[in-house]
Order: C-alpha cells, then structure tokens, then sequence
C-alpha cells in the first residue's frame, strides 16, 4: 500500500454510503499509521470521523487524532505498537476531532506489508457511543424475537419469509425451518379473494402501515381450523442489509373473535357451494360432470372423494333393503398418498351387501357419516384385498350422499376424511347434501337433457332460488353475486311467484347481519314470503305477515319489497319494508324511481306499512335490487343509484346482456356484500 497515498473520496465515497449496508448507521473511518507512527493512509469515512481533509492528516503524527498525557507518549504510539506485537487489537480510547472536541472511540488495529519492506498498521475506527447503540439493538432484537408470545415475521418484496419467531412458528403449526423461502399464501390460506395478499403487497411498496386488522385463515399447519388474527405490518427501511419487503406483528385472537371464526366458516361452505355451482355441469358428459363434483369437494371439503352411479333394474320400483345395490364408479380423486389413489380409482363395478352402511344412506335418503372401523369393513366392503387398502389408506371417516333427482337415487357420492382432518359434523352433512343435490340434478340433466334444459341453465347461472315462476306476461333475468370478503357473509334473497289470473309477484329482500344465522333467516323469509303471496294477500298486508314473521323468528332487521303485477289492467301494486325503491324503464328510454314506496324495516314493528300503485305500460322494465349493488366503501348510495339508472337507460337486446353489463359496470371486483339484480319486462294481456 503506498504510503503517501491519499483516499479518493470522490471514488470510493464513505463507507456508511453504500446503502442497505451496516456502516450506514454505524460510521467507520479507516487510516494507516507508518514505522514512524506517523499517518501513511488517510481512508474512507476518517474526514467525517476525524474532521481533517486527506492532505491536513498525510505524514501528520498519529498523536494528532489520539494524543496522549502531558509529558508522556502518545495513544496512538501505544495502539500501533500493540498492533505491530499482537498482530490484532482492538479497545477504546479517547479521541480528538479537528475541532478541539473528544469523545470515545472504538478502535481495531493490524498490520500489514507496506512499501519496500516497511510494515503500516491499519485502523478501523467507530464512534463508541454509535457501537454501543447497535449493540443495545440487536441484543433487544434478539431477545424479542426468542422470547416474545407474539408472532413476529420479516418477509421480502415476494411475501417469502425472511425471519420469523417461535410464537409464530406455533402459529401456524409448522417449525421455523419450513417456513423460510416459501411465499406467505403458501402458508396462511385465506378465502377473500387475494385481499390479505394485496394488502400486504401495498404496504411492502412503501405504503401506510396497517394496524391491528383481523384476518380469518387457515394454516398449512392446521388445515382443519379456522383462526382470526389481528395482524400488523410496516415497510421495511431496508436498513442493516435488509433487501426490501415488510415486518409484521401477528397475534391469534380466535377466542376473542369466535363470531368471526365462525362467519369465516360460514362464509367457506357458502363459497365452496359458489364453486361448485360454477364448476359442475358445465357439459353434457355424465363422466365429466361427476369429477366436476369429485374437483369441487378435493382437497377443500374432504381427503378424497368417489362418484358411483347406481344400476337399478327399474328405477321406477322402491328401494329393497334386503338386496344388494350394484353401482358403476365414474369418478374419483385424492390428494393422499398411495395406497389411497388405488382404492378410490381401481374400479369400476361395485357392489353392497343388504345391510351395508349404503342400504342405511338409502333408506333415509339424506347424507350420512361412519367411521371407517372393523363393523364398517364387515357390513359393507365384501373384498377383503379392497379392505385391506381401505385400513391402509389413511381414510377415518366417510360422508356417504345420495345423488337424488326426480324422486330417483342417480347415484352415491362418498367423501373420505384423513386422521388430519376432523370428523364430519352436521354442518357437513348439511353441505355435502347441498353438492350432493347439486350434483345429481346435473347428472340427470346430462342423462336427460332435452327434458332437463332449463334445469340445467338455472343450477349453472344462480345460487338462490333454484328456479323461478314463469308468465307469459313477464320476461325475468336474475343474478345473485356473493360477498367477497372473509367477514362478510349477507343475506339477499329474491323470488318470483305465480298468482291467479295470470298475476305475478316479485319479491326481493336482504337480511341485515352476517354469517350462517343470516343465511338460515333469508331462507325463512323467503318460504313465508312465497305462501303469503300464494294467499293473494294485498302487497301491505304480506309485508305486515312477514313482519310477524320475523319478529317471531327473532330476525332483528330485514328489508323487503314486494310487488304485484297485473297484466290485464297494467296495475303494479307495491309495499316496502325499508327496501330500496324499484326503477322503471319506459319503452322510450325513459327512467323512474318510485320513490313513494316507503316502509320501516322488518322487525323493527310499531308502523303500518303502505301500498303504492302505479300504471306499467306494455314493455316497460322493472328493476328490483340490493344494496350490495349500489352501496361500495367510499362513494355515496345516492351515487350507485344514479349509476344503475345511467346503465338502465342503455339500449339493450336482452334482459341477460342487460344484467350481465349492469353487474360488470357496477359491482366491485372485490364485493363486501352479496348483491342481487332482478330484471322483469312486463307485457299486456291483449283485450
């Protein structure tokens, strides 16, 4: 190293520049001291140390910087000699700066080969109270990440888990090593559309931090429960060699958030159904519509799942218990290792014995649960090769479903459950007959399809209800979109119904709360609503039923608007329970609120409620909605409402096409309410 050779700051620059890097907290001035004790190599960092420019400090006694006691050598001559002895030393002295003013400094020291034999001792040097603060730091960081009850976590850009503590690690239920490299959805499974994912993406980027927000997920750990979290997160200041990403704080408050937990599940069964509605029946294929229920049930409802079609020698003959049921498997999946795959898939014709735990599904006609034992192996599983896979597939209980359509069993639907997994509650069942149902409506409109058309097209496009009264004097469209958000489950609900004379009526409510008890109200709602009307009750008179209803049922707050069309006179008469008021679009384009529909909400009581008639020409439409579809975070009712009459007032061919573009222009892409739309053109009985 050539000793009169000064730094190129202007090059090099001072080493707490570099950023990311440790020294940009922690200062470090780096200089040579010769044979003479004199300074040799004045390096990056010293001037901002020291104050002194490169040729002020060059060939200048070390003493300069670390002078000594009157009369006695100086600091630095000591620190150099040791360094020369030693061949490494490192401790604190008292330095001086340009200015007159000392302060402590902490001090490494080596030497090293210089020019012509010589030999320079090179120094390291950092303000000692700056080390004592990162010290402190860190010390305090690694307590808290050992010991700390809350969950702790550094992830980069791509959500991958940089760091994480213990607390955390429990969590999850997996250990800490398994969770290092992998990307967070791969962890915490979520049911809300990628919102936790966006949000923490927002923040990564250098967004607000978010605090205390409670998220309901599952883990990779335990799959099997739902768990809310208060989570925290902030940007990292990629500080201390850090690359970019995020810190988090994330603390289990299941307990305290059992209401939640529990509309997180409510909300999961809600949104399977959703899927499979989509998912099954989108051909005409019998094989293909049966996986289609196998896919929508693996891996998020059950272990592994069969569809089997039963072979009666007349359908048409009741069930005999006391013979065997011959059945055909036509699908079949798992997501368990061998030997499972070759018990669910390797064959094809298949038969019970009278007694099996199938005679027991089938004599009840609902779904049923059994646990997979030596008396289950016995009454019902004849092969013993197929017994032994059975015990050696990992499966501990079985859901068995009646495929049923037309009063006729179509199938069995058999969803198996692992050790990992809890038992099938009655909750399940319920759900497994909701698919099961599913399914075999389309089967049998795969099977039947030119008599089963309009079943088929209403199980494909709407979850609630499945079918709607026809006239006709109306033309229907109908959409229902649920919420998206883990949260948020609602309870809208909407129904259409014959009366006599060739009358309809058209009913469309929500009710307010969240979760499954919402959803179990809109269904008693709906089935009073529809005998009521059936009743030709005056639409004030319904509602004041209804109301009674609801109070009887404890149902706190429900809207509802009904309406009754006559199509030999044009009269449309009208009642509304708090509902938002209905849109006519006249046949020339023209838009009408009809705003004197007016009505305090169900359940509330105490007011009497008020029927509304106007006159409907021949082809207006009429628009019956939620709130769901006019109501978003951040923009005003009023606003949605003069959007949906903006998009009513748009040509169209079609009450589908208009449905379809009112849903694409106004629902949020990640809807925090269910939201449904019902179009309806009325048309003129001729004289």
């Amino acid at each position: 190293m050539p000793a009169d050779r000064p730094s190129d700051e202007r090059a090099s620059g001072p080493l707490w520049s570099e950023p990311g890097s440790l020294l940009e907290h922690v200062p470090v001035a780096v200089f040579g001291i010769d044979d003479d004790n004199r300074i040799c190599y004045w390096g990056p960092g010293a001037r901002e140390l020291f104050g002194y420019r490169a040729a002020d400090a060059l060939s200048r006694p070390g003493a300069l910087i670390l002078p000594g006691p009157p009369g006695g050598p100086d600091a630095c001559s000591r620190m150099a000699e040791r360094g020369r002895t030693l061949g490494y030393w490192r401790g604190r002295l008292r330095a001086t700066h340009q200015d007159g003013t000392a302060f402590d400094c902490g001090f490494r020291v080596f030497p090293v080969a210089g020019a012509e034999g010589t030999s320079v001792v090179m120094t390291l040097a950092s303000r000692s109270d700056e080390l004592d603060r990162v010290k402190t730091n860190l010390a305090f960081l690694d307590a808290l990440f050992e010991t700390c009850p809350i969950g702790l976590v550094m992830l980069d850009e791509e959500l991958r888990y940089l760091h994480l503590n213990q607390a955390l690690a429990d969590i999850d239920g997996l250990p800490i090593e398994a969770h290092l490299g992998r990307r967070l959805p791969e962890i915490m499974i979520t049911s809300d559309g990628g919102e936790y994912e966006r949000m923490l993406r927002a923040v990564s980027a250098g967004g607000e931090p978010v605090t205390g927000v409670l998220v309901g997920l599952r883990t990779r750990g335990h799959p099997d429960r739902d768990r809310v979290l208060s989570v925290s997160f902030f940007p990292l200041t990629q500080a201390v060699g850090t690359r970019p990403g995020l810190g988090g704080l994330l603390v289990d408050v299941t307990d305290r958030e059992q209401a939640i937990a529990e509309a997180t599940a409510g909300r999961r069964r809600l949104a399977l159904l959703d899927r499979a509605s989509a998912r099954i029946g989108t051909t005409l294929d019998v094989r293909t519509t049966a996986q289609e229920l196998v896919e929508a049930a693996v891996p998020d409802f059950a272990d592994g799942a069969v569809v089997e079609l039963v072979e009666w020698q007349d359908e048409h003959e009741p069930f005999d218990p006391a013979l065997p049921v011959a059945a055909r498997r036509i699908a079949s999946g798992t997501v368990l290792p061998p030997p499972a795959p070759e018990l669910v898939g390797s064959v094809e014709a298949v038969r019970y014995p009278p007694g099996s735990a199938i005679h027991q599904m089938l004599r009840t006609g609902r779904p049923i649960s059994v646990p997979v034992d030596q008396e289950f192996m016995v009454r019902t599983v004849l092969d013993a090769s197929r017994a032994r896979l059975l015990a050696d597939s990992g499966l501990t209980c079985l859901l068995l479903a009646p495929l049923i359509a037309r009063g006729t069993v179509q199938g069995i639907a058999i969803f198996g459950r692992s050790a990992a997994r809890p038992a099938f509650t009655e909750q399940d069942l319920s759900l497994a007959g909701e698919l099961a149902s599913r399914a075999a409506l389309c089967l049998d409109n795969a099977r039947l399809y030119s008599r089963e058309r309009d079943i088929a097209l209403t199980l494909q496009r709407a979850l609630l209800p499945s079918s709607l009264a026809t006239s006709p004097y109306l033309r229907i469209a109908h959409r229902y979109l649920p919420g998206g958000r883990v949260t948020e489950v609602g309870g809208d609900w909407y129904d259409v119904v014959a009366l006599p004379d060739h009358r309809v009526a058209l009913v469309v409510g929500d009710v307010m709360g969240h979760g499954v008890s919402a959803a179990a109200a809109m269904g008693r709602l709906r089935i009073t609503a529809k005998t009521l009307a059936r009743h030709d009750q005056e639409p004030d008179r319904l509602l004041t039923e209804l109301d009674h209803c609801a109070d009887e049922a404890g149902i706190e707050l429900a809207t509802c608007l009904y309406i009754r069309y006559d199509p030999a006179t044009g009269r449309t008469r009208m009642a509304s329970a708090g509902h938002p008021p209905p849109l006519v679009r006249h046949p020339d384009g023209r838009i009408e609120l009809i705003g004197e529909v007016l009505g305090v909400p169900l359940g509330v009581g105490g007011h009497p409620f008020r029927t509304t008639e106007v006159e409907l020409p021949d082809g207006a439409t009429l628009a019956l909605y939620t709130d769901g579809l006019i109501e978003a975070r951040g923009h005003d009712i009023d606003e949605g409402l003069d959007a949906l009459r903006t998009e009513l007032g748009q040509a169209f061919d079609s009450l589908e096409a208009a449905a379809d573009r009112i849903l694409a222009r106004l629902a949020p892409s990640a809807p925090t309410d269910d939201t449904v739309l019902l179009l309806a053109r009325v048309h003129r009985m001729e004289p």
